[in-house]
């Protein structure tokens, strides 16, 4: 490929990474690039000193008035990583004391901290429990704390009440140890009563251990869980264990109505968009990735830090910079950074800081020594998350050591920052070795603190003692404002089942005028287990959209426990419902219903409304597992022509679905109606292309037999491949529909798709027609597709040749000839990645291995010396007067295959909004060096399915049914795993290395040029 595919390459799993590189704390000029990179940087790396807690309140600048006051310090608190209130208002906290290299020393400890005075602030605190690896997370249940300390969650209590946990056992196991940075954190009550936590990138297959619950009941036999990709939750009565929709990084939250954030790195707020039940029934569906980033600016924005940068990263970045040292570069000698590090994101939930303050999203970034906010929009069925701080950041420290990892809503309404105070936090592979023997990377490793932030005029007051109040007094509290206390109140009386739970949730969720309390009523009422169908339908018809929301999922999860006709009209009922979130999950709950006409007739109409946005298609299609063909009826039928019309899209995933169920009785069905639309219709020709196309990827032998017959749906597919062999060649045709004819042709034979590919990749034929002709091809199993492709390869576009390519290498035995090609010149193997250089280099068959190797001879990846030898010669580059203009069209001539830029191009490779920032020099090692440092989500992967075909890519996403991949042009497909034989990674980037045979010295100038003057900007 000559597409730029990753012009930035970043550090994957780092939690304090990438920050900008302005010289400072007095550090001496930079070396002679001809300095050995392991020279002694003992007089350029100054220690850094901490500021001592007296003195720390001194180094923040806060936004609005608010002001940072230290309620907990050294030898207080040590290293503090995670923190939870108990109902007593005691603070237990998480000391990963063993970061980032002491995994085997089991140095982690969990304190309890407590406030005797009754001032705010912790005085005292003793060593709850001791003898922890890597410890991460914890919160509080029946009187003792769940902890999550890779590879396993324990409960630790204290029975005899001297401060210290005599009680510790394992509740489940699995959770990955690969990486410091990617362990299991951020457990959080939620609303379903139900104890949720990020599992983070080192990912694990959970089990439960424990055979007895904390009441001495047997636990139930569970199978173990694949979490890699995904989050999880547990019941703390039943230790119940499920896999949940997330896959960050470290944080996640809830706000008041239950939607769960989380954050990674640079992605520094997501919202997870549905459950993972969802994705899981239905197989034969590919869901959408869960994860969506909400920040306006971007994942990559801005952040505006006061702190000077550390000697030892400016070291670093010029070893990076000059070849010496492995990694990306950072900087571009500005003062203010981009996200790199983000953390902690919390949501907050208290009633001490102003009203308009409630809801907001607080997000830490550890290596820029700062805490943003960002407030909440709604759009559509998601949110919007937009910045509040005008070119500065609501905390920011001019302490290097001030790291915020955590946040936690506390009893008084306030928000509490854990702040871990290290001198050095970074992954310890991301330090070189000539700099890491002057860190010591357990500096700070004897202190840490904890800060509450508090809005102007805050005079602490002490929060009510919830552990001490009766069931009754404890639902008075639910009409706090403060989330903190509801989510306590709501466990408590979760906990004790006291039989007073009933009648009072009766009274929250009938009297309270306030929505948030009505919604904690119903699901109180299912911890009881008294939960109703007639109080959830009452909740359907409640005045507040959020409300209304819950009640509708709450229906859905108790379908098996319901008669279900007033659920189902309720949740019908909803298909008009100004909200849009509602209908969202309305038509996700009717998924949890057997099927049958009114559910299927209700769905045909949330299709019919909104079935152009895609998160309603998935809520829909999701729901129709075994009915997609039934659905479809119900649509075609509908006298809403119109409405039957817009919704394209939908009408072609739901007929593929219903190809794929091969349900004999409703196929008959919908292709007798399909045969009354008239031949021209254009849904007429989209759900025959698709029904066919479903049906022939099913692996059923009802499909096999339905594939066989020569009914009324192959006579419709004859007919329509007849139109589609004349308007794919119809110049005069709009491109849309001559796309659309291709597509059809996938349906034909290769004998009959063969008499217009020829004409479709002649050098006149628009790259787009060229490239759906190259994925025609791609597809068979036909030998001689390979001839057709290889003959044609003169004519075809730079993109074109690039797909051409991958459907080359689709099937082993089209390789030879491909092979063959490129040894004889016929094909330039420029277009050629690392990866697929590497795959053929190393492929299980011997003769392909030995003709790659001739082939390929003196090439390959490019030792580091080459490399650097290249880079070397373009650092003229860098001297040259770039013209951003000229520069912009290079940019989209050459890279916008895989990045998109104001509004241009294709979102493959990552976001390079804020490449500008970090200089011409990180810009042109990005360029020409893509493989120095690999951020994983851009490293190629390689899937082959059960019927032998090859696919690469990145991958753009995973979900329990599925896994996409993409490429340049954002070409690529989802598969679903069912039809998964094997998924490798190849270890290196998507884009190739070679960029410098395409772009000469001057053009990268312009490039560079154009990138910086967006930055400027």
């Amino acid at each position: 490929m000559i597409q730029v595919h990753d012009l930035i390459a970043v550090v994957g799993f780092a939690a304090a990474l990438l920050v900008e590189q302005p010289v400072c704390c007095g550090a001496p000029p930079p070396p002679k690039a001809s300095e050995a990179s392991d020279a002694d940087f003992s007089t350029r790396l100054p220690r850094i000193p901490p500021v001592e807690p007296a003195a720390a309140k001194k180094t923040f600048a806060l936004n609005d008035g608010f002001c940072m006051t230290l309620v907990a310090a050294e030898p207080v608190v040590i290293d503090p990583v995670a923190m939870e209130f108990d109902a007593a208002g005691r603070l237990y906290v998480v000391e990963m004391r063993d970061y980032s290299e002491q995994a085997e020393e089991k140095l982690g400890r969990v304190r309890l901290l407590t406030d005797s005075d009754g001032d705010g602030k912790f005085e005292a605190s003793t060593v709850f429990a001791e003898g922890l690896s890597w410890p991460t997370a914890v919160t509080c249940y029946d009187g003792g704390v769940f902890v999550a300390a890779a590879p396993g969650i324990l409960y630790l209590k204290d029975t005899d009440g001297n401060g210290v946990a005599d009680v510790r056992r394992e509740i489940i196991a699995g959770f990955g140890r690969s990486n410091v940075q990617g362990l299991v954190n951020s457990l959080r009550w939620s609303l379903d009563n139900r104890i949720h936590g990020a599992t983070s990138s080192a990912g694990g297959e959970l089990r439960v251990v424990a055979e007895k619950t904390l009441d001495g009941r047997d636990v139930a036999e569970q199978k173990p869980l694949n979490a890699r990709g995904r989050d999880f939750s547990f019941d703390p009565r039943s230790f119940g264990l499920r896999l949940e929709s997330g896959g960050a990084q470290h944080g996640m939250s809830f706000d008041d109505w239950g939607r769960k954030f989380v954050c990674s790195n640079s992605n520094h707020i997501q919202l997870v968009m549905y459950e993972d039940r969802y994705a899981a029934r239905n197989p034969l569906l590919a869901a959408p990735p869960p994860l969506v980033d909400i920040a306006a600016e971007g994942p990559a924005a801005e952040v505006f830090r006061r702190s000077p940068v550390e000697p030892w990263r400016i070291v670093r970045t010029e070893l990076r910079v000059s070849g010496k040292a492995p990694g990306p570069i950072e900087g571009g000698g500005r003062a203010a950074g981009y996200f790199t590090s983000a953390t902690g994101v919390t949501i907050y939930r208290g009633d001490g800081w102003p009203e308009e303050h409630r809801g907001l999203a607080i997000v830490g970034d550890v290596g820029s020594n700062l805490i943003h906010r960002k407030r909440l929009e709604s759009a559509g069925v998601g949110l919007v998350a937009r910045r509040m701080d005008e070119k500065s950041e609501f905390v920011a420290s001019s302490d290097i050591w001030f790291r915020p990892v955590q946040f936690a809503n506390g009893p008084d309404g306030c928000l509490y920052v854990a702040d871990m105070y290290r001198e050095v936090i970074e992954h310890p592979a991301s330090l070189p070795p000539a700099i890491k023997k002057h860190l010591d990377l357990t500096s700070g490793r004897d202190r840490g603190r904890i800060w509450r932030i508090e809005p102007p005029g805050y005079e602490y007051e002490k929060p009510p003692r919830l552990d001490r109040m009766t069931s009754e007094e404890l639902g008075e509290q639910f009409e706090s404002e403060n989330g903190w206390r509801r989510d306590t109140v709501a466990r408590l009386l979760y906990e004790r089942q006291d039989g007073e739970e009933a009648a009072i949730t009766a009274w929250v969720s009938s009297f309270s005028s306030r929505p948030v309390v009505r919604l904690h009523g119903l699901y109180l009422y299912l911890g009881a287990d008294v939960l109703g169908e007639r109080d959830m339908v009452a909740g359907t018809r409640d005045e507040d959209p959020r409300v209304r929301e819950h009640a509708a999922r709450l229906l859905g999860m108790r379908a098996n426990r319901i008669a279900g006709g007033d659920a189902i009209e309720a949740l019908c009922n909803l298909v008009n419902d100004p909200d849009p979130r509602v209908r969202y999950q309305a038509a996700f709950s009717l998924g949890d219903f057997p099927a049958a006409k009114e559910t299927t007739a209700a769905l045909a109409k949330f299709a019919l409304r909104d079935g152009n946005d895609r998160w309603m298609r998935f809520a829909v299609l999701s729901s129709s597992a075994g009915r997609a063909a039934g659905l479809l009826l119900a649509i075609v039928d509908s006298d809403d022509r119109k409405a039957v019309a817009n919704i394209g899209e939908f009408l072609s995933e739901a007929a593929m679905l219903a190809g794929r169920e091969a349900n004999a009785e409703q196929l008959a069905a919908l292709v007798d109606r399909i045969e009354r639309l008239p031949a021209s219709n254009a849904a007429a020709r989209k759900l025959t292309v698709a029904l066919a196309q479903g049906l022939s990827r099913a692996n059923s032998p009802a499909a096999a037999k339905l594939r066989a017959e020569d009914g009324n749906l192959a006579r419709l597919v004859r007919g329509q491949i007849a139109t589609a062999l004349d308007d794919a060649v119809d110049a005069d045709a709009k491109l849309d529909v001559r796309l659309a004819a291709v597509e059809t042709l996938s349906l034909a034979s290769f004998d009959q798709a063969q008499r217009v590919v020829g004409e479709l990749l002649a050098p006149q034929t628009p790259g787009e027609l060229q490239r759906a002709a190259i994925a025609l091809l791609a597809r068979t199993k036909e030998a001689s597709a390979a001839h057709t492709i290889i003959d044609a390869w003169e004519g075809l576009s730079p993109t074109a040749r690039a797909e051409a390519v991958e459907a080359l290498l689709a099937r082993d035995e089209r390789i030879p000839l491909f092979l063959a090609a490129v040894k004889d010149g016929r094909l330039a193997d420029v277009y050629l990645d690392p990866a697929r250089t590497n795959a053929l280099a190393e492929h299980r068959d011997a003769k392909i291995r030995e003709l790659a190797r001739e082939a390929f001879v003196g090439r390959g990846a490019a030792t580091r010396e080459e490399r650097e030898k290249v880079i070397a010669a373009y650092r003229e580059a860098l001297a040259k007067s770039g013209d951003a203009e000229r520069g912009k069209t290079a940019f989209r001539k050459t890279c916008t295959a895989c990045h998109r830029l104001d509004d241009y191009g294709h979102a493959v490779g990552p976001d390079l909004a804020a490449i500008g920032n970090r200089g011409a020099e990180a810009i042109l090692l990005a360029v020409l060096d893509p493989n120095r440092e690999v951020n994983p989500q851009y490293i190629n992967y390689t899937l082959r399915t059960v019927d032998g075909r090859t696919v690469t890519g990145t991958i753009a996403a995973e979900t329990a049914t599925s896994v996409s991949l993409r490429r340049a042009e954002g070409a690529g497909e989802t598969i679903l795993r069912e039809e998964i034989d094997a998924l490798r990674s190849s270890g290196v980037s998507l884009m190739p290395e070679g960029l410098e045979k395409q772009i000469p010295p001057q053009e990268l100038a312009d490039v560079i040029s154009y990138l910086l003057g967006r930055a400027a900007k």
